[in-house]
């Protein structure tokens, strides 16, 4: 096959050649890789007050999520038994292998949960969804997709699902949002969809395509000032706080591909700067603090509305019990009992630690959490490595799935700062659970292909 060199903007040499993968419109994509139908949850047009699976309360919704769930890992299972090979790199394939040690950790902590059955189901769940990753990560390692079009669908999802919230406030509107005295209302989503997973998802891929001109400007300007636009009416501090993380994130790499950038992007930060400082001096450092907490006083800020204290209480709780206390069940029912520690709040409806990395620690104790920590440093160290450009001169081929693990890199790191102020990351059936899967998919899948694109490459030029 004819290859030859081209110039890019940023000074390096693409190698032109090799087949690039098809697109697909977005049903024939939903429909080749039914792993992306999971990001919708689906969604759940319900309150969730009076919904607790410990207490065997549940209602057709459950079913309906776990019939999908159940329907898809099916068809993951049947189509993984009857490939004549699965050829996984072995890079990815230790991570997984953790990801499903850790799922029979959850398993196991059913045995000491305070809800057998109900701490067994969500391992089961969880060991189910660790299937269809494994089965889209082998499929994609055969015939690999478009993997920037795998986030173009994820953004079109976390778009339909917006608009799904959106229409729930004609008909519903206190499923999806609230309205707090002092703060205002706040649109969180409720069962739909959670607006500060999808909003900021939506500004963080249109902020990436927009940098390195992968889609049309307008349309990507568009999409960000929704993304944007969404997450600021959440009032939340966590995704808000992530959502700068990870503008940083970006700004600083798309300043490292040529010096045309890192002059637009210094100009930018000290432009910006300057603005600060006059709206600091025009409206006041007190009207600007008065915006930002909320109706809250600093020690209420200090102590994360109160989640500090649910946090120590994990911590006590498994220095005492290195085990855990059972995978989603236990904390549910063991941190109602916190009434008598002084916490002052309502425990009743608190359904999780809300922070992942605790409720990963209350779940199956402290192997659990340390096995966590490892398999997302090892994801993360996974996907640098084929991130980075570590040559002057790269195939055109490697260029997109480059572009994809860089942007869904910047998404899982939204997600690990997120995820200090909420648990859905690490809650099965929770669209958010499903999102960050699939990015992490993404980030593997198109490790891997890369990885074996790179070896078949070393063949054919040794031969």
């Amino acid at each position: 096959m004819t290859q030859f060199a081209r110039r890019t903007n940023n000074s390096e040499s693409v190698i032109s050649g090799g087949g690039s993968a098809v697109r697909l419109t977005f049903v024939k994509f939903l429909l080749r890789y039914p792993l992306f139908i999971l990001a919708f949850g689906p969604p759940i047009f319900r309150s969730s007050v009076g919904i607790d699976a410990t207490k065997g309360v549940i209602d057709f919704w459950a079913f309906i999520q776990v019939g999908l769930l159940c329907a898809i890992s099916a068809r993951a299972i049947w189509r993984l038994s009857s490939a004549q090979s699965i050829r996984i790199p072995k890079q990815v394939r230790s991570i997984y292998k953790m990801a499903f040690f850790l799922g029979l950790l959850f398993l196991a902590s059913s045995v000491y949960s305070t809800s057998r059955l109900v701490s067994a189901a969500y391992s089961i769940l969880y060991i189910l969804t660790m299937i269809c990753v494994v089965e889209f990560i082998v499929d994609a390692n055969k015939y690999p997709p478009n993997w920037m079009q795998c986030l173009f669908h994820l953004r079109l999802i976390a778009l339909l699902l917006f608009v799904a919230i959106l229409l729930t406030l004609t008909f519903y509107p206190s499923i999806v949002m609230a309205v707090i005295p002092g703060v205002g209302i706040r649109l969180g989503g409720g069962a739909v969809a959670p607006v500060t997973v999808i909003c900021p998802m939506i500004a963080i891929i249109s902020a990436y395509t927009f940098l390195h001109s992968l889609e049309s400007r307008a349309r990507s300007v568009l999409f960000f000032m929704v993304g944007l636009t969404g997450t600021l009416i959440t009032q939340g501090r966590g995704c808000e706080f992530a959502l700068f993380l990870s503008f940083a994130i970006l700004g600083i790499g798309w300043a490292k591909t040529g010096r045309r950038s890192a002059y637009v992007f210094i100009s930018g930060l000290m432009a910006s700067i300057l603005l600060s400082g006059m709206l600091l001096g025009a409206i006041g450092g007190g009207r600007i603090w008065n915006t930002f907490n909320r109706g809250q006083n600093a020690q209420d800020i200090a102590s994360a509305s109160g989640r500090t204290q649910v946090w120590n209480f994990v911590i006590q709780y498994c220095l005492a019990h290195p085990q855990g206390m059972g995978y989603i069940a236990g904390f549910r029912t063991i941190f109602r009992q916190y009434f008598t520690l002084g916490l002052r709040i309502d425990v009743t409806g608190f359904g999780n630690a809300h922070n992942v990395y605790m409720q990963v620690l209350a779940d199956a104790g402290w192997l659990a959490l340390a096995i966590y920590l490892i398999m997302m440093v090892k994801i993360v160290s996974l996907g640098w490595r084929f991130a980075k450009k570590r040559a002057l001169v790269t195939f055109e081929s490697d260029s997109v799935p480059r572009h994809a693990i860089q942007c869904a890199l910047v998404l899982l790191i939204f997600y690990f700062a997120d995820g200090m102020d909420a648990a859905d990351f690490s809650l099965p059936l929770r669209a958010a659970f499903y999102m960050q899967n699939i990015i992490i998919a993404i980030i593997l899948g198109a490790s891997a292909s890369m990885l074996t694109a790179s070896r078949a490459r070393s063949i054919a030029s040794v031969k």
